[in-house]
């Protein structure tokens, strides 16, 4: 039998000598077919920025052709004025919309040239002019507003810095344009991001990378960061940005203005895109960013009307509350000035003395707060939650893609198989054990029910950390925001840095960023011996990140509990107010 079944099965001494022309032809067309794949993704990328160009140019033409018409007015002294002053001369008709829209282009414009903030132009703002003749006036009447690349505008891409999302125009506004519009104001561009969304560094093979206005070898931040970047600048007055880890307050702290993630859902995320839809670890929001916080509440204001309660029936129909924001009661303000994870440097840690002294100064009481369990919190909730699905989506989404440079460690980590990170924990552990903790939570959730678990331990965290919060009969909290700007190339490396951000996303808890000041000779010669955690691979890279950042802006964070979203925008005006009257003795 065996002989009958060696001579069946034998294969004739010509196939023999065909197999490795086969493994050959085979490897070939491998290749090939790889090759030609990029090349498509080349071609595509390619086009994009075509549009993006022909987009600007357009925008370029409009502006001279505004200037021809004879109805322009004095830029400079239009874009010095504060959102506050812009509302007043337009609702008193003291300036046209046409004027500001058309020196806010030109801005744009100029400084995209210097620091690649913009991805597309949107011409409707042209024929808005002609709406806002003829209708009545909206708390935002004439007020020129950037969007993030994520926010769904008719006819235009939301990219996220993604091939797969290319030459997929969005069918209808989303919901936070349509109320814009109905308040009168202007969305006229969209902004840069990072490839994904899910990282501070600001760059993606579509659109390049943006640059900080402040230093141009470091990052805006992100994913946020082409706004922060725009007004900062002075090219976009009011800006809409989206948070699931800190995208809105990490640009607006590294670029040195104030950005603001309200409760989860208190604004409308219908038409916002994301690259990985679906997971609930951590609560994604929307907000605004501006230059004051008085910019920030009044698009607040604004955007928290019947026609978003109308618009999206799963927004809860809370009108803003002018009473507790302009409030002059004296708060009791816990603080602290490390989550005893990330070892924040000189600066951070000097940001929050410094206000916490200027606070107390003004009559408030300040007590000291110890964070909970920040680092059980990071890896087994956040982490663990967010990488639930193992990285697939997201691998899906980057499918065809080229990886951003200043992202390629990141994405390269994703592709590694569970077995393997596994393996690499057990070998990191010994040397750098917060990378491999890290890893040990990137392989996601082995089953439905191991979910389940996670979303009650991360139900119950929430409701300890807000007991401690009651316990401490606190109103506000006062904490470091991550800063200052990292040098390009090194947030995709440090991920796990943003913990004193995206904190505040797994719990839900409003939160804004307020800048304070601006990095010390001292602050940078302290910045030398720093060691941080365990002088690990992180704490060394973080190290080399922030350094040589003298003059670069320091923030704050202000924190409330959930829907208390008035009272973290009064402690935000309350940290300005104090800093600016110091500045001023």
């Amino acid at each position: 039998m065996s002989s009958w079944l060696g001579t069946e099965l034998a294969l004739p001494p010509k196939l023999y000598q065909a197999v490795p022309g086969l493994i050959c032809c085979t490897v070939v067309l491998f290749k090939l077919s790889g090759w030609m794949e990029r090349r498509s993704c080349v071609a595509e990328l390619e086009k994009a920025r075509a549009n993006r160009k022909k987009a600007l140019s357009a925008m370029e033409r409009a502006v001279l052709a505004f200037k021809e018409s004879g109805r322009s007015r004095d830029t400079e002294s239009i874009l010095s004025l504060s959102l506050l002053e812009l509302h007043k001369q337009l609702q008193d008709d003291s300036l046209p919309p046409d004027a500001v829209l058309h020196a806010y282009m030109e801005k744009a414009l100029e400084v995209t040239k210097q620091l690649n903030c913009l991805t597309d132009f949107l011409p409707g703002c042209q024929a808005q002019l002609q709406d806002l003749r003829e209708n009545k006036k909206g708390l935002l009447y004439g007020i020129p507003v950037s969007i993030k690349d994520n926010v769904n505008y008719k006819g235009h891409d939301s990219t996220c810095g993604l091939r797969t999302f290319l030459q997929q125009p969005a069918t209808e506004d989303s919901v936070l344009v349509q109320v814009l519009k109905k308040q009168g104001a202007i969305p006229f561009v969209k902004t840069n991001v990072p490839q994904s969304m899910l990282s501070y560094e600001c760059s993606n093979p579509i659109f390049g990378q943006t640059l900080n206005p402040h230093d141009n070898t470091r990052t805006p931040g992100g994913s946020s960061g082409g706004e922060a970047a725009l007004i900062t600048a002075g090219g976009s007055i009011l800006g809409i940005g989206s948070d699931i880890g800190g995208s809105i307050r990490v640009p607006a702290a590294f670029c040195g203005i104030c950005g603001f993630k309200p409760t989860g859902k208190r604004l409308s995320q219908q038409g916002f895109r994301s690259s990985v839809p679906g997971q609930k670890a951590v609560v994604a929001a929307v907000g605004p960013l501006a230059r004051d916080v008085d910019g920030l509440a009044l698009c607040m204001k604004a955007l928290l009307c019947e026609d978003m309660f109308q618009l999206d029936p799963t927004v809860p129909p809370i009108p803003f509350n002018n009473e507790v924001f302009t409030s002059t009661k004296r708060l009791r303000i816990g603080y602290y000035e490390s989550d005893g994870f990330w070892v924040p440097n000189a600066s951070m840690k000097r940001a929050v003395l410094e206000t916490k002294q200027l606070l107390e100064e003004a009559g408030h009481t300040l007590v000291p707060f110890t964070p909970l369990k920040t680092e059980r919190a990071f890896y087994e909730l956040i982490i663990h939650g967010l990488g639930a699905d193992g990285g697939v989506t997201l691998m899906q989404r980057l499918k065809g893609d080229l990886f951003d440079p200043t992202l390629r460690d990141l994405f390269i980590i994703q592709r590694v198989p569970t077995f393997l990170k596994k393996v690499l924990y057990f070998f990191l552990r010994y040397f750098s054990p917060r990378v491999a903790e890290s890893l040990k939570y990137l392989g996601g959730v082995g089953s439905i029910s191991e979910l389940w678990k996670k979303h009650v331990a991360t139900e119950a965290y929430c409701e300890e950390y807000i007991s401690m919060w009651k316990s401490a009969n606190l109103d506000v909290l006062l904490c470091p925001a991550l800063g200052p700007a990292f040098t390009v190339g090194y947030a995709g490396k440090l991920t796990a840095s943003v913990c004193y951000q995206m904190i505040f996303n797994l719990l839900n808890f409003p939160v804004g960023v307020v800048p304070v000041s601006t990095v010390t000779e001292k602050d940078e010669e302290e910045m030398k011996g720093y060691v941080g955690h365990s002088n690990d691979l992180w704490d060394r890279l973080f190290k080399k990140a922030v350094s040589g950042a003298v003059g670069l802006p320091i923030a704050v964070q202000c924190v409330a509990l959930p829907w208390q979203d008035e009272l973290c925008l009064r402690l935000m005006r309350e940290v300005e107010r104090v800093r600016q009257k110091k500045r001023i003795i």
